[in-house]
């Protein structure tokens, strides 16, 4: 890969950061993310719906707006898709178009799982050109799946070295960790160049603390500073929303579905359920050395629940 590129077009912005409120310090920073709209529909109508999430956007304190990138993903599991995958729009494309109508950083996923060295290397280049921030870089989403192409290191080193400018980060899957040493990825990806890490949405607290203590402890043995470690919260309005945070790997307890489908307004028990969960982490983990941050997701393009992301936020913010 060449490296003029990248050399000449990074510009002299500062990158992100998510620090505490100064005035606050007991304030963690915030993120609000979201999926970019399907790549088939107009012009007119993919304004409309960057709009919509800037207005949702602006009425929070945020650190960043975070674009998703939307992978099929169909061989994460040998269950069916609840909802059809559409292609979306390109996560730099429309973090381009969120440009000047978001008051916060843009941050955006990619997927460099089957991309070749010279199209992450421009990749790069457009990114920095878009006004994007931070980039969460992730590699294949099942470890079955194989595909040829840059690695997830590989990835990494170049963009640290070469685009400066943007602020690596990746995931975190608390799920993960009872099967895999998710710690043990998290300090090799820290090394790498990684700063933050945002975590798939929360419906189990328990799997969340336990991860939290043992990355703890890992940064303690290790000699190393934790990175800040974002929990990702998002409400659910539906047995449909919940069927497709399943399929993607959220770990729901059956007695927390029933909780939520059963109530009279399930997406404001989602709601609820979720406040009370981040409450539970935050006192598990007073004492540990972790840096933590919020991020509120809309998994579903439904008004009521993109609405109530915005309710949910409210609730957390304190």
């Amino acid at each position: 890969m060449g490296t003029m590129i990248l050399s000449e077009t990074a510009d002299a912005r500062t990158s992100v950061t998510f620090q505490q409120d100064p005035q606050n310090p007991n304030r963690i920073p915030f993120l609000y993310s979201a999926t970019p709209p399907r790549a088939d529909i107009a012009e007119d109508r993919r304004q409309s719906a960057a709009m919509r999430l800037a207005q949702r956007a602006n009425q929070m304190r945020l650190s960043g707006v975070v674009v998703y990138d939307v992978q099929d993903e169909g061989d994460r599991t040998q269950a069916p898709r609840p909802f059809p995958f559409r292609p979306a729009v390109e996560t730099q494309a429309y973090a381009q178009q969120l440009r000047g109508l978001v008051s916060a950083p843009l941050i955006t996923y990619k997927c460099i799982a089957g991309m070749q060295a010279w199209e992450w290397e421009r990749w790069l280049c457009e990114t920095v050109h878009a006004g994007v921030e931070a980039v969460s870089v992730v590699g294949l989403a099942s470890s079955t799946a194989h595909r040829e192409g840059i690695t997830l290191t590989r990835a990494l080193e170049f963009a640290s070295e070469h685009a400066p400018k943007l602020a690596l980060g990746g995931v975190v899957i608390p799920e993960r960790h009872a099967r895999q040493d998710e710690c043990a990825r998290l300090l090799r990806k820290a090394d790498l160049g990684c700063r933050y890490f945002i975590s798939q949405a929360i419906y189990d607290p328990a799997l969340t603390i336990k991860l939290l203590g043992d990355y703890a402890r890992a940064c303690e043995d290790a000699g190393v500073a934790p990175q800040r470690i974002f929990l990702t919260f998002a409400p659910c309005g539906s047995e449909k929303t919940l069927e497709f945070m399943r399929w993607l790997g959220v770990q729901i307890p059956e007695e927390t579905a029933q909780r939520i489908l059963k109530s009279d307004a399930p997406l404001t028990e989602s709601i609820r359920v979720c406040v009370s969960h981040f409450r539970e982490i935050r006192e598990a983990s007073a004492d540990l050395a972790i840096p933590l941050g919020v991020n509120i997701e809309s998994v579903s393009s439904k008004k009521d629940e993109s609405q109530g992301a915005l309710d949910l936020y409210r609730a957390l913010w304190i």
